[in-house]
């Protein structure tokens, strides 16, 4: 289940994340949504790990602020 905007994204992304945060990961879950269809149950599982790596590429927690690297 692809976003289409970040307006989206569940509650866990959205009330943590900064906003150019959020794009990185709607993004990359996208992305890997489409890259691992023959992934089957664990498609989502996976493509939310995917999103969430290319977040911490970016950006590191600080507390309990992300805040870029």
């Amino acid at each position: 289940m692809p976003y289409a905007s970040i307006e989206e994204l569940p509650p866990s992304i959205s009330e943590h994340l900064p906003g150019h945060a959020q794009e990185i990961y709607r993004a990359a879950f996208n992305n890997a949504w489409d890259e691992y269809e023959d992934r089957g149950e664990r498609r989502e599982e996976i493509a939310h790990r995917v999103a969430w790596a290319a977040v911490k590429r970016r950006y590191r927690k600080e507390g309990s602020v992300w805040v870029p690297v």
